[in-house]
């Protein structure tokens, strides 16, 4: 005898009650997170305020932190989560009253490294994010100390303490030293 289960919607996981935990649904399937870490959410509010902050005070479109979903496909329905994201003006302001998660990609995806993340689950991550039109994804990386911005699966940069991170063509005039994400 076999039984199947049928997917998740969106619908179903924006309504889920608070269980203590993070939930991304991948392509219809449940994917429980631990909540984040003192470390983890230091250096994720590090970047996040950093790019928020100048996101608004530029106009340049919306920022947002962990546990904003993003739909990036339908049936199955498929919702991440980045730990920072970053969405240009004209689809933010497109999107602002749509209920539920943002329709589509943002345009920077920013992930910070669990202790408890796989790396073979993070680039999975920036692949989906890619797939779906996420023109930069920022992975930063507190083991390593680095920041790699990955523009397709095969075209990466890795920066290190000593360089400075931006992404000039999707947040114009924004930067940040490696650095300072770790302080």
């Amino acid at each position: 005898m076999t039984t199947t289960t049928r997917p998740t919607t969106a619908d179903e996981l924006l309504r889920m009650p608070d269980d203590g935990f993070r939930h991304e649904l991948v392509r219809g399937k449940l994917k429980r997170y631990e909540l984040n870490g003192h470390e983890k959410g230091r250096i994720t509010a590090n970047v996040a305020f950093a790019l928020g902050g100048y996101v608004k005070a530029s106009g340049l479109g919306g920022s947002c932190v962990a546990g904003t979903g993003f739909q990036l496909e339908s049936d199955p329905d498929h919702v991440r989560a980045p730990d920072a994201a970053f969405v240009r003006r004209e689809r933010a302001d497109a999107a602002r009253g749509t209920p539920g998660f943002f329709p589509g990609a943002p345009d920077v995806a920013i992930e910070v490294v669990s202790p408890s993340d796989s790396y073979t689950e993070v680039e999975e991550k920036v692949a989906d994010w890619l797939g779906a039109g996420t023109l930069a994804v920022i992975v930063v990386d507190p083991r390593r100390r680095t920041a790699k911005v990955h523009r397709s699966l095969v075209d990466a940069a890795v920066l290190t303490e000593t360089d400075v991170l931006a992404v000039e063509d999707v947040v114009p005039g924004w930067s940040l030293p490696v650095k300072d994400i770790f302080k």
